[in-house]
């Protein structure tokens, strides 16, 4: 896989989320012409770009702000896990205790709680800027 893509409204603080849970900022760039739309299926297209790395280098989330056509939103902004569609992304984390703490200071909220499954992993739901789920794992032992 080479990269997840993510619309977004307000692209700073989605680079601010995603660069307080430990990624960094690839590139970022404009755009727009008649390829991409011929690409993506829309006309008119112009879009900031933003790819971001994961610190070992072997995963990138794309964001995206469309500025035409403009963004739609096809399901509620605060979309339950069990919605249609795709609904999280995971990363795995060292201190997910940590990881939350910082998380909020970006305004991310648990969805449930961090539940520990078998002697395996930690886990939780972290609903991030505009209802994005992100899911925090920590490996135990």
């Amino acid at each position: 896989m080479d990269n997840v893509l993510i619309v977004v409204e307000d692209l700073e603080a989605a680079i601010a989320f995603f660069t307080e849970l430990g990624m960094e900022l690839e590139g970022r760039g404009l755009v727009e012409g008649e390829w991409v739309g011929r690409v993506i299926g829309l006309e008119g297209v112009r879009t900031d770009i933003v790819m971001m790395r994961t610190p070992d280098g072997h995963g990138r989330v794309e964001l995206s702000k469309f500025h035409s056509p403009p963004a739609i939103s096809g399901e509620p902004r605060n979309a339950p896990a069990n919605t249609l569609g795709m609904r999280r992304i995971m990363f795995l984390v060292e201190d997910l205790d940590d990881v939350v703490t910082r998380l909020r200071t970006h305004g991310a909220e648990l969805v449930g709680e961090v539940a520990q499954y078998e002697d395996s992993y930690r886990l939780c739901f972290i609903r991030g800027p505009e209802g994005l789920i992100v899911g925090l794992s920590e490996q135990l032992g």
